[in-house]
């Protein structure tokens, strides 16, 4: 199989997809009855999608091509709403957060389609672990050629991004330490990381071809890098996102990245190298353990600082692109985060401090996530 043409797309044009839990309302643990909310969503109006995902209590929604912040919150809005009202109808809570606090992973079932069953055949339990929820950020791109170029130069934030976006830190019952517990299920596939370093579509389709040869993948969703190219919708995806508690927080975030976008295409700040991935996978691990006290190594001088000081200079650089997007909003409410409580994962922590039942923590985080 041959890689597929780039499409044509609106340059930074976004689209947001979330991964949702589905929890009874009598314990709070998953409950498999994504089928269900399935079918009562057929027929709905909304602007975007709603499907299902790998294991039963999960639950996909995804807003259609958006242009600004704005719009991604009017769509997350609307597509919440509708499936609100589903899941009133089930007596379920749905919920953000990048785990489950005390979900067992054996008792996940797959969910009934042909390529969730070959994923589960050839992942085996890794497929059930799989059972985790994160946010995914499309980004259009004018070219193939340019999406490779915007794809090297955003790698540089993925630790501000999972910093940001981290919302698991809760396993099984366990606090992990992490921030970001979600992506150490992540990483177990093969085939994560990061993308190879080429900057030509016309490069990128012979690494392809060649993997592609080997059978090891039949098209580009078999590769779970941080960050992929998506040429059928003409996108990049960005992929290292904890699905956050709030539709607010899931709309800064896409804004954050389309200002990060728009700055590195306009402003061409980095000399795009392949030396700027040797301190990737620590900065990585930095911001997936300790958040935005994590140490962040920049690439390009090897100055050590701290995830929260390079965010808040990254939005400082930022500010003339927010204004022009529409997207002060978005950065105000990451920047008003970022120096209280930090993100979602010391959120959930100081609810479980509080409240000692992890149960009660999903409760609120329901009621988070209703708005």
């Amino acid at each position: 199989m041959s890689l597929e043409a780039f499409a044509d797309s609106r340059d930074l044009s976004l689209g947001v997809e979330l991964e949702l839990q589905i929890v009874n309302t009598q314990d709070w643990d998953l409950s498999p009855q994504a089928a269900d909310l399935m079918r009562l969503m057929q027929g709905r109006r909304i602007p975007g999608d709603v499907k299902p995902e790998i294991t039963r209590s999960m639950i996909e929604l995804s807003t259609g091509v958006c242009s600004s912040h704005a719009q991604v919150v009017s769509e997350l809005r609307e597509i919440r709403g509708a499936l609100l009202d589903a899941a009133r109808r089930l007596d379920v809570g749905l919920s953000g957060g990048g785990t489950h606090p005390f979900q067992q992973w054996s008792r996940q079932r797959i969910y009934e389609t042909p390529r969730f069953h070959q994923v589960s055949a050839l992942y085996g339990y890794l497929s059930k672990q799989f059972t985790i929820f994160g946010q995914h950020v499309h980004v259009g791109c004018p070219s193939a050629d340019d999406a490779l170029v915007l794809l090297h130069g955003l790698s540089r934030y993925i630790p501000h991004l999972i910093a940001l976006a981290a919302a698991s830190p809760f396993v099984q019952g366990e606090d992990t330490g992490f921030h970001s517990a979600r992506l150490n299920s992540v990483f177990a596939f093969p085939l994560s990381g990061r993308a190879p370093f080429v900057t030509r579509w016309e490069d990128f389709g012979v690494f392809f071809d060649k993997m592609a040869r080997t059978g090891v993948v039949s098209g580009m969703k078999d590769f779970y890098w941080d960050i992929r190219p998506k040429p059928e919708f003409g996108t990049i995806e960005v992929r290292v996102l904890d699905t956050p508690l709030t539709i607010e927080k899931a709309a800064a975030l896409a804004a954050y990245i389309q200002c990060l976008a728009r700055w590195l295409r306009t402003e061409r700040p980095h000399r795009l190298h392949e030396d700027d991935y040797l301190p990737y996978t620590f900065n990585r691990f930095q911001a997936c353990r300790f958040g935005p006290e994590g140490t962040y190594v920049d690439p390009s001088t090897g100055e050590h600082r701290t995830l929260r000081d390079d965010i808040l200079a990254s939005f400082n650089r930022l500010e003339g692109h927010a204004i022009d997007l529409g997207a002060e909003a978005g950065l105000k409410l990451l920047r008003t985060e970022l120096l209280d409580k930090g993100n979602d994962a010391s959120w959930l922590r100081d609810v479980r401090e509080r409240e000692g039942l992890l149960a009660e923590v999903v409760r609120q985080q329901v009621l988070r996530w209703a708005g």
